[in-house]
C-alpha cells in the first residue's frame, strides 16, 4: 500500500510539472457526512458528523481532459461517535481535558468527536470530451489532513452535560492521511466558467485517536486501548471553475 502511495505521488507530482499552458482555479463548498470506525469489536461507530469542506481547487491539466487536481481547504465538524459496548464495565478517556470528575466511565457510553482539519487533496481528474453542456469526470485521490481543532462531548453520562464540549486535542493525532474517489459533472456556464457536481468517498489509513492515557477494564481486566481509529467521510461536492 505505501509503495502504491509513492508512486501516486510522483506520478501526480511528475504531471504537475508538466503542465504547460492550461490552469484552472475554483472554489468548493461542499456539504460532508463522517463517521469514525475503530478495529476493536468492543469499540463501534454509533453516529455520523454533518459538515462542511470549504476551500481552493487547482486543476493542472498536462491534456486536454486529465489535469493533476490539487488545493487546500477546511473540514469543519470532521469526526462522528464511538460506543463502547456494555461488555466494558469502565473505560477511562480523555484525561488531559478538562471534564468534571475522574475520566472514567461506564460501558454502553457515547464519545463524540467534532474535528477541524486543513485538508490538501492530491488526485488525477479523468474528464470525458463535451456532451451538450456536460462533462463527467472521475478522480482518484488521497488527502493530507492536519488538525487544527478537536472537541468532544460525552452523550449519554449522568454526571456530565451532554451539551458541554471539551477540548481533547491531545486525544487527536496531529496528522490524517487518507485515499478516495470522486465521479461528478462539469456544466459549462461561459467560455471559461464551470459548475462543478459530485461526490467524493473518502477514507482514512492512519489512526486519527492517540489513545493517549486510555484504558480500559473488561469482566475485571485492565488493558490499555491500543485500537486504530479511522475518520471516513462522503463528500456531496459543490463548486466552481474559473
Amino acid at each position: 500500500m505505501k509503495n502504491l502511495i509513492v508512486v501516486f505521488l510522483f506520478a501526480g507530482l511528475s504531471f504537475g510539472l508538466s503542465a504547460q499552458n492550461d490552469i484552472q482555479f475554483g472554489f468548493q463548498l461542499s456539504p460532508t457526512l463522517s463517521w469514525l470506525t475503530t478495529n476493536d469489536s468492543k469499540i463501534n461507530a454509533n453516529g455520523p458528523n454533518l459538515g462542511l469542506q470549504l476551500g481552493m481547487i487547482g486543476e493542472f491539466y498536462f491534456r486536454e481532459n486529465y489535469s493533476l487536481a490539487t488545493g487546500i481547504g477546511f473540514h469543519f465538524n470532521a469526526g462522528g461517535k464511538l460506543f463502547y459496548d456494555q461488555s466494558i464495565d469502565t473505560v477511562q478517556i480523555w484525561t488531559e481535558a478538562d471534564i468534571p470528575g475522574d475520566n472514567s466511565y461506564e460501558g454502553e457510553t457515547d464519545f463524540k468527536y467534532s474535528i477541524q482539519y486543513v485538508v490538501i487533496p492530491i488526485g488525477l481528474k479523468l474528464r470525458t470530451r463535451e456532451f451538450g453542456y456536460l462533462k463527467y469526470y472521475v478522480e482518484p485521490r488521497m488527502a493530507l489532513g492536519i488538525r487544527t481543532q478537536s472537541r468532544g462531548n460525552i452523550l449519554n453520562d449522568a454526571a456530565v452535560d451532554s451539551e458541554e464540549d471539551f477540548d481533547i486535542q491531545s486525544a487527536v493525532n496531529l496528522i490524517n492521511l487518507s485515499w478516495g474517489i470522486g465521479a461528478g459533472v462539469e456544466y459549462t456556464i461561459s467560455s471559461n466558467t464551470a459548475l462543478v457536481g459530485g461526490l467524493v468517498f473518502q477514507t482514512g489509513f492512519t489512526d486519527v485517536t492517540t489513545d493517549k492515557n486510555t484504558r480500559i477494564i473488561s469482566n475485571g481486566r485492565d488493558r490499555e486501548e491500543d485500537s486504530k481509529g479511522k475518520l471516513n467521510s462522503l463528500v456531496l461536492r459543490l463548486g466552481v471553475m474559473f
